[in-house]
């Protein structure tokens, strides 16, 4: 009656979606994102046209292509940094299990290009690295499974966790991809490390990692010739690395020039695995130190966050997925200068590549979403 007579309360209304993911999430590291996006397509505009000619297309083939797969990545990105923690863990635990599948019909349906190396499917007007897709699924799994560990009566998740990095890692050393694998493990350990495992457990790990490292250098020829190549102090200067290093010297602080590098002519992986060799002869050290720092601010920002989140799975899941992301950008980098021995592998959100670009910004839209600062009841 008394409903009837002053009206019913009425419900607070709920604020749209767009309104409430803008007020939550981290602008400065979308800011960050965007503007790697915006370098890779000034980059690729530097060094896809000489490979575009060769290969009987317009000049600016790969350019557009990177244009597409590109917003179909940034698109998915937002799209994902607006679902909840709890959805994300769903979808991650899907595509894991895709992602296992696909890893494992690899031998039987892939492809090399040529490589050496089975890790593509091959669409016709696309190819599917299953790897790099199976990384950022793999952190939020594994994340999942050490949270449920630290419960009361919980599953064994640890050991779970790490039954699955070492079975991924194991399929991915087969094709063989050790870089990736190399990703896998050390993320893992990481998040372990961020769960509070000891010291000399972490120890005994990274002991087991260098001697497998030594059995496959003694037992794999591709191992044994990257690492040979990266420890002999003479490069030979018409290797992809004797290349990458001249550009590097010759562009010193400032570079040569835009469209005045000659290193894009002469390495067929300049738009991808040695973008940043492109930018460092084109635009010098300047551009070089700036792409370090945007990389560097997306990583440290995101575990500056992470580090206040009280919710376990967040924490580990974010801070795993800002490890991968900085370490890729570490290993592509490093082997550009010679700090690591050569493995094939893109510089996230920059380098030419529609998996590389896709799988990032799933990784990103995961990782947006888990420093988002919403309210306790949202």
């Amino acid at each position: 009656m008394t409903d009837m007579t002053f009206g019913a309360d009425t419900a607070p209304e709920q604020e749209p979606i767009l309104t409430r993911w803008w007020q939550s999430v981290d602008r400065w590291t979308l800011a960050a994102i965007l503007t790697l996006f915006l370098v890779g397509i000034l980059l690729g505009l530097a060094a896809s046209p000489p490979l575009a000619l060769d290969n009987g297309q317009e000049p600016f083939f790969y350019v557009k292509r990177q244009l597409f797969f590109g917003g179909i990545g940034l698109t998915a990105m937002l799209i994902v940094s607006m679902l909840s923690p709890k959805a994300i863990r769903r979808w991650a635990t899907l595509g894991c299990v895709i992602g296992l599948i696909a890893l494992l019909a690899l031998p039987v349906f892939g492809t090399d290009f040529g490589k050496g190396a089975i890790r593509w499917f091959s669409l016709g007007f696309f190819s599917v690295q299953p790897s790099e897709f199976m990384k950022p699924v793999f952190v939020v799994v594994a994340a999942w499974l050490m949270t449920g560990s630290m419960a009361r009566h919980g599953p064994p998740g640890m050991l779970l966790s790490l039954a699955l990095a070492v079975a991924v890692a194991g399929i991915l050393v087969r094709q063989p991809d050790y870089g990736q694998a190399s990703l896998i493990l050390a993320s893992w350990g990481l998040m372990y490390f961020v769960a509070g495992a000891p010291v000399w457990l972490l120890c005994g790990m990274a002991s087991s990692v260098m001697a497998f490292g030594v059995f496959a250098y003694q037992n794999s020829e591709h191992v044994a010739r990257r690492i040979d190549g990266y420890l002999n102090p003479d490069v030979d200067p018409r290797t992809q690395l004797g290349y990458a290093e001249a550009a590097i010297r010759e562009g010193g602080f400032l570079g040569v020039g835009a469209g005045e590098g000659l290193v894009k002519e002469r390495l067929p992986d300049a738009h991808t695995d040695f973008i940043i060799a492109v930018a460092a002869e084109e635009y010098g050290l300047v551009l070089v130190l700036l792409i370090i720092a945007v990389f560097l601010f997306i990583v440290v920002r995101a575990l500056t966050r992470l580090a206040q989140e009280r919710d376990v799975f967040v924490r580990l899941s974010g801070t795993g997925l800002a490890a991968l992301f900085g370490m890729q950008a570490i290993i592509n980098m490093g082997v550009a200068v010679r700090l690591l021995p050569a493995k094939g592998m893109t510089l996230p959100f920059v380098s030419y590549g529609g998996s590389s670009l896709l799988a990032a910004g799933l990784a990103l839209g995961m990782l947006l979403a888990f420093t988002r600062k919403c309210d306790e009841d949202e």
